[in-house]
Formats: structure tokens, sequence, C-alpha cells
């Protein structure tokens, strides 16, 4: 799995004008090549700023439906969870598509806006099924003694019950922003030169040249993610992640 990878790193530190594995030289001349494509830079800059608001916005809507499905007991309960779930079953071709119709009927196809409100929808399921493993691991009792020392709701809210779910809140969000900031197919379709992001370009330019300079802009992608997980797995730790999910 970890092989395609290893291949593509090693690409990036060729000396060589083309594709060459394993590089006969090697080199960062690609990777400085980086520096004198501007676009590269805009693109990646616009991935993360999307990929932060989206999945900011997929939490906040995501946090009190996870609540509301994890601990209720309503009518339409898992209807309401197969809502959140929905954009897993739809083909993401057929999202774009609608996603397209959509923001052109509102005239905010290729806006900021309206590509962050169509990458919150595509993110949501990621966040809601962490919210949902961390909601049903946490002891009710707490909050029923926290309400029985008269806390309010919303001092029961903020002190008790978003500090027991934040591992599962934030290990929600962080996938949300990698899976924002590496969507293409729905992408391709909402986009416009001021909002391309960095796997639109990456397309567009892999559709014109073929050159090492997509392999090291994807090692330099691959390097960001790492850290990105490294950081969530130093302050939260992976494992609680992924134990909870596997448990719900």
């Amino acid at each position: 799995m970890l092989a395609p990878i290893g291949v593509v790193v090693a690409v990036s530190f060729t000396a060589e004008g083309f594709l060459e594995f394993p590089p006969s030289t090697l080199s960062l001349r690609w990777y400085w090549a980086i520096l004198d494509n501007p676009d590269f830079i805009d693109a990646f800059i616009v991935s993360l700023k999307l990929g932060f608001v989206s999945a900011l916005l997929a939490t906040v809507l995501t946090v009190p439906a996870g609540l509301a499905i994890g601990r209720g007991r309503f009518r339409g309960r898992d209807a309401l969870q197969a809502l959140f779930l929905s954009p897993l079953t739809v083909p993401t071709v057929v999202l774009g598509i609608s996603f397209l119709r959509f923001l052109s009927l509102f005239g905010m196809n290729g806006t900021f806006i309206g590509l962050a409100v169509c990458h919150a929808v595509i993110i949501i399921p990621f966040v809601l099924r962490l919210v949902l493993a961390s909601v049903t691991g946490m002891d009710p009792s707490i909050e029923k003694a926290s309400v029985s020392l008269g806390a309010s709701p919303w001092t029961v809210f903020r002190r008790v019950t978003l500090p027991a779910i934040t591992p599962g809140v934030v290990g929600g969000f962080v996938l949300a922003f990698i899976t924002s900031f590496d969507e293409l197919t729905v992408s391709i379709f909402i986009v416009n030169p001021s909002t391309t992001t960095l796997p639109v370009r990456l397309f567009s330019h892999i559709a014109q040249t073929t050159d090492p300079l997509v392999a090291s802009v994807s090692t330099v992608a691959i390097l960001f993610t790492v850290v990105v997980m490294l950081i969530v797995d130093r302050l939260y730790g992976l494992d609680r992640l992924l134990i909870g999910e596997g448990k719900r």
C-alpha cells in the first residue's frame, strides 16, 4: 500500500526533466520549481482555507446532530442519521453535477462560499461517525450529576459534554479537513480560476504535461497530511479515536 507513495517521493528528487524511477541523480530542483509556479502556491492556500472553513462548518452542524442522534430516542432518528450519512452513498460525479446545478440557480457557482458549503455536505459523514462514537461512549450520569448540582444546560454542554467528546470532535474535524483538502471530483465541477484547489490544479497540470513537478507537489501534500496526523496523535491519540469508532 505504501509502495506507490514511495515511488512518488523518490521521483520528486530526480534532476531530470522527466519522470525517472529510480532517479539517477538526486536533486531538489523540482522542489525549488514549486516556488516558481505561483499557481500551485495559490491553489495550496485555497485548499487550506477551504478545508478549514468547510470542516468548521461541518463540525458546527454535526455536533448537535450527533448529540441528538446518540442520546435521543425520537421518531425519525434513524432517518436523520441516514440523511447525514447519505453523501457517502452517492457517487461523487453525481454530487458534482448536482452541486453545479444548485449553485448556478443562486449565482454562487465558482464562489468560495458555495465551494465551502458543498465540501461541508460531503465531509459531514466523517465528522458524524467520530462524534457519535464519542457520544455513545460517554457516561450520561456525569451530565445528570451536573444538572443535579444546579448547572444550566449551556454550562453542562460547555464544561462537561463538550470536553468529554472533544477527541471525537477534533478527530472528525481533522478527518474532514483532510478529505476536503484532497477532494477532486466534486471540485472540478464548481471551481473557477480564483478558487482552484490544489487537487484540481494538479489534475490540470497532468492533463497538459507530465513532469516531476507533480511528484514534488504531491510529496509536499503528503508531508503536510502526515504532520497534521502526527499533531492529532500527539494531542489526542489516534488509537483512542479508532478504538472509540470500532466499539460503536
